[in-house]
């Protein structure tokens, strides 16, 4: 046998040895999965049946996104198994491993796994223009404000907010396409969004009526900030029309997750498709344009997935030995 005969013989062995690990890693991978989202007409929606689609597509396992109670219902579904993966806010997240979730109090949610940071979620007011409602001020005593799904971030924090801020209201849960219409309708005052901008349901309302997006004071947002778990946030005057400058917000950041258990081989795959491919991912939402490595800095509560964990430090970032399994 030739030396380039050996080579060529070796190299192919090499191949199929490698080809058949990754088989044999490959067939522990599920069938299907399913990414939990929130509900039609929000940031979560479009961003997570997106990005299941892609994972569909480009690792072709069977899967795609379903319509939920947004980020504490998608922690609890995780925990259990039966979804795969979904989307989650930092926030609820907190709650959850600590035993606080309002789905199962006493329950710490500790088979949840963060993947990688999707955007920050700013909390945002939106009134028609013909309300007279220009401040978070103005908002009338006994004000009908839609908040979201129930149990989603904006419910569960959005309340508590206006409350510390002195707003007094009647409180309506929905998804944000059945709010946007019953605002329309002018079957309530205000609705109160906690999600990735531009939020499609104010985008679709301002393409048929006029309407005001509130912002908060400087004295507002700090009460805020001292409050409860958020950072000071600008909404770009740019994200949607009606805005003719930025306006003052808070946020709080959004990750996706995975059940802890699931395969490594196949979280790494799903983090290496997400994080390598940010123009695609900005394709599905272009909040995506968050939706990078750098920005994992911004989990501080749940551990990450090994696999996650074995591409970050593949590509050079660290994960602190406190966030590892």
């Amino acid at each position: 046998m030739s030396t380039t005969t050996r080579i060529l013989t070796g190299t192919l062995a090499g191949a199929m040895l490698v080809a058949g690990s990754a088989q044999a890693d490959r067939s522990e991978w599920p069938e299907s999965f399913t990414v939990g989202t929130a509900s039609q007409g929000g940031t979560y929606f479009v961003y997570g049946s997106g990005w299941a689609n892609l994972i569909a597509d480009e690792l072709g396992v069977s899967g795609g996104g379903e319509v939920t109670g947004g980020p504490n219902q998608n922690l609890a579904l995780v925990h259990t198994g039966e979804l795969a993966l979904g989307l989650t806010t930092m926030g609820p997240a907190a709650e959850a491993l600590a035993g606080q979730s309002p789905l199962a109090p006493g329950v710490p949610m500790d088979n949840v796994c963060a993947l990688f940071p999707m955007y920050e979620t700013p909390f945002s007011i939106t009134t028609l223009a013909d309300s007279g409602i220009e401040s978070i001020s103005d908002i009338p005593d006994g004000a009908t404000i839609g908040f979201g799904p129930a149990a989603s971030t904006s419910d569960t924090y959005f309340p508590k907010i206006l409350e510390e801020l002195g707003v007094d209201f009647e409180r309506r849960n929905g998804g944000w396409n059945d709010l946007g219409g019953q605002l329309q309708d002018g079957l309530i005052d205000v609705i109160a969004f906690a999600a990735g901008i531009p939020v499609p349901a104010v985008s679709q309302l301002e393409v048929q009526t006029d309407v005001n997006i509130i912002e908060f004071t400087e004295a507002e947002q700090q009460q805020i900030i001292d409050a409860f778990p958020v950072s000071a946030f600008q909404i770009p005057a740019s994200t949607y029309q009606t805005l003719e400058e930025d306006a003052r917000a808070v946020s709080m950041w959004n990750f996706t997750i995975g059940g802890c258990d699931l395969p490594e081989d196949f979280v790494y795959e799903i983090t290496k498709l997400s994080m390598e491919n940010n123009d695609r991912m900005r394709d599905i939402h272009r909040s995506a344009q968050f939706s990078v490595p750098e920005n994992i800095k911004y989990n501080t509560v749940l551990p990450f997935h090994p696999g996650a964990v074995r591409w970050y430090e593949e590509n050079g970032y660290e994960i602190p030995e406190d966030q590892k399994l």
